[in-house]
């Protein structure tokens, strides 16, 4: 298993006997990526997501099931209920795929979740958003880890090809699951997955694509540096209600710096699985004086006193008399006198009191 680097990624980030949830599909790398875990020498629980939307994809889970029982591998399958989307159904499954994962780490306190992404999906990420103009934080590709709302995602297969992972099963006797989804050419990333070939001709392959990702990557280390840092001397946090920084100040900013913060704050205080789209962050960036404000990523962004505020959406519009504020401020004395726009002030009596 040294071959696929699940344990040199294990030690390198300290997992060995941390309990780690898995995405586990049946396919052979999410299989891989769970054995091989459990070799390293973490605690693994395995997630199965059965979206219903075949018919085999029940008798699929039971098999994941199966083999994780003999692997002595905890095992969970969650269900995606309700209706299904008539369009973006590939967009749509996966957003629920990882909201029933995050949902269950959250519920059960675990901190880690891996999925089995290995070098060719990190090589079809990057002509995927490619195809989409992404600036440098996206043709970064899938980040190795990463956190979103408190859970730590690991992607510990990203410099093993797949046909390691197959092999690796075989030497274990273990089948895998092969969905028809992978090939269904009405998805761009089986288009995409089907076109490489034709790259590696001109020697374009998954391991360059990969590497591109990778170099690119640590450009976007250095821009997420500059950003910590800009952020920690500039930018104000109000108990996870509300953030605020000089609208001067953010209109200095280089746009390579500015967007990516904005997206960060926007998708903080929001509470969003995704950051808003860069032309929509472009659009507030080219604003000029006469910017009163808008919505995006669930937050309500204004100027107040000179000062960029965003706060969480409130789709109720719920009124706050000044009586709730007085009582709020005597219990809370040190914002009551720190002259706060209305909103914020709404906002940190939500997210304090409810």
């Amino acid at each position: 298993m040294q071959k696929l680097g699940i344990k040199s990624f294990v030690k390198e980030h300290h997992l060995e006997q941390q309990t780690v949830a898995a995405g586990v599909s049946g396919g052979a790398d999410s299989l891989a990526l769970a054995l091989g875990l459990q070799e390293a020498g973490c605690r693994v629980v395995a997630l199965t997501v059965d979206h219903r939307l075949r018919k085999e994809s029940a008798k699929e889970a039971e098999y994941v099931a199966k083999v994780m029982q003999a692997a002595g591998i905890e095992h969970h399958i969650l269900r995606w209920d309700g209706s299904k989307p008539e369009s973006s159904l590939e967009e749509a499954a996966r957003k629920a795929r990882y909201k029933l994962m995050f949902d269950f780490c959250r519920q059960h306190n675990i901190r880690f979740l891996a999925t089995g992404h290995h070098r060719r999906d990190q090589a079809e990420t990057f002509l995927l958003r490619l195809a989409r103009g992404s600036g440098v934080f996206g043709l970064s590709g899938i980040l190795p880890v990463s956190e979103r709302n408190g859970i730590v995602l690991i992607r510990p297969q990203l410099d093993t090809a797949p046909e390691d992972l197959r092999a690796y099963l075989r030497r274990k006797g273990i089948c895998w699951v092969e969905d028809p989804m992978n090939d269904d050419a009405d998805f761009l990333r089986v288009k995409i997955r089907k076109f490489l070939p034709r790259l590696a001709e001109i020697g374009i392959d998954e391991k360059r694509l990969a590497a591109t990702a990778a170099t690119l990557a640590n450009t976007r280390n250095f821009i997420q540096d500059t950003i910590d840092e800009f952020a920690a001397s500039q930018v104000r946090f109000w108990d996870g209600a509300a953030v605020s920084l000089s609208w001067r100040k953010f209109k200095e900013l280089p746009a390579e710096i500015a967007r990516p913060l904005l997206g960060q704050l926007i998708g903080k205080t929001g509470g969003g699985d995704y950051q808003p789209e860069a032309a929509e962050l472009q659009r507030i960036l080219t604003a000029g004086a006469d910017f009163k404000g808008c919505t995006l990523g669930k937050c309500e962004l204004f100027i107040a006193a000179k000062r960029l505020w965003i706060v969480p959406q409130d789709e109720g519009n719920r009124l706050m008399s000044k009586e709730e504020w007085a009582a709020f401020a005597a219990r809370h004395p040190e914002y009551r006198n720190a002259g706060l726009p209305y909103k914020v002030r709404r906002a940190l009596k939500e997210k304090l009191e409810g």
